[in-house]
C-alpha cells in the first residue's frame, strides 16, 4: 500500500505538462516581441525614405529651378572717349537645363533680386529691367527662353566709381533656385562698349 501511495503523489508532482505549458508561452512571447519590433523596424524605415524622398525632390526643386548665365556680360559706358564712366551693365540668363520657369520680376513678393557690390559701394536690391530675347513678353522665364538684365550703374546706391582695372560683382537671387554670382573686372582702359568674359 506504502508502494502505492508513493506512486500516487509522484504522479501528482510529475510537472511534464505544466514546462510544456510554460514553454508555449515564452515562445508565443517571443514571437509578438519579434512581430513588434519587426513592425517599428518597417515602420521606422519608412519614414525615413520618405523623409529621405521628400529631402532629394526638395534638392532638385531647388536645382531645376536654377538660372544661368549666357554668354559674357556687356558694361556700356558714356562720355567716351574724352571721359568715360560706367553707365550700364548687361548680361543674359536662361534656365540651366531642365529648369523649372523662374520669375524675374521686378516688383512683388515672388520677384528677383539683384544685388551689386564693388570696392566702395553695395546695394542689396538694384532696380533692374528684362528684356526677353528668346521667348514671350512676359516676366516668367521659362524653359528655351533666355532674358537679357540690364542695370543701370548710374541708379546704384552708394559711391559706383568703377574706374578701369576696377572688380565688381552682381548676384541674382532668384525665388527659387542657387544664386548667379556674375564677377568681373574692367579692363586697363575703358571703351562706350565692352564685353567681358
Amino acid at each position: 500500500m506504502k508502494r502505492l501511495l508513493n506512486a500516487l503523489r509522484r504522479g501528482n508532482r510529475d510537472e511534464r505538462g505544466i514546462t510544456g505549458l510554460e514553454t508555449a508561452i515564452i515562445l508565443i512571447a517571443f514571437v509578438v516581441v519579434a512581430t513588434v519590433f519587426a513592425f517599428v523596424v518597417l515602420t521606422t524605415g519608412v519614414f525615413s525614405s520618405e523623409r529621405g524622398k521628400e529631402s532629394v525632390f526638395a534638392g532638385l526643386q531647388k536645382a531645376r529651378g536654377t538660372l544661368e548665365l549666357r554668354g559674357g556680360v556687356v558694361v556700356s559706358s558714356s562720355g567716351c572717349p574724352s571721359t568715360c564712366a560706367v553707365s550700364g551693365i548687361q548680361f543674359a540668363v536662361a534656365n540651366s537645363a531642365g529648369g523649372e520657369p523662374v520669375s524675374l520680376a521686378t516688383s512683388g513678393d515672388n520677384r528677383t533680386i539683384v544685388a551689386y557690390r564693388d570696392e566702395s559701394a553695395v546695394d542689396n536690391d538694384v532696380a533692374y529691367v528684362v528684356t526677353p530675347i528668346v521667348g514671350d513678353s512676359d516676366d516668367l522665364l521659362e524653359p528655351g527662353e533666355l532674358f537679357n538684365v540690364h542695370i543701370d550703374a548710374t541708379g546704384i546706391s552708394g559711391t559706383t566709381d568703377l574706374a578701369p582695372n576696377s572688380r565688381f560683382t552682381v548676384e541674382v537671387q532668384a525665388p527659387i533656385g542657387a544664386v548667379i554670382d556674375v564677377t568681373r573686372q574692367l579692363p586697363a582702359e575703358l571703351a562706350a562698349v565692352m564685353q567681358l568674359h
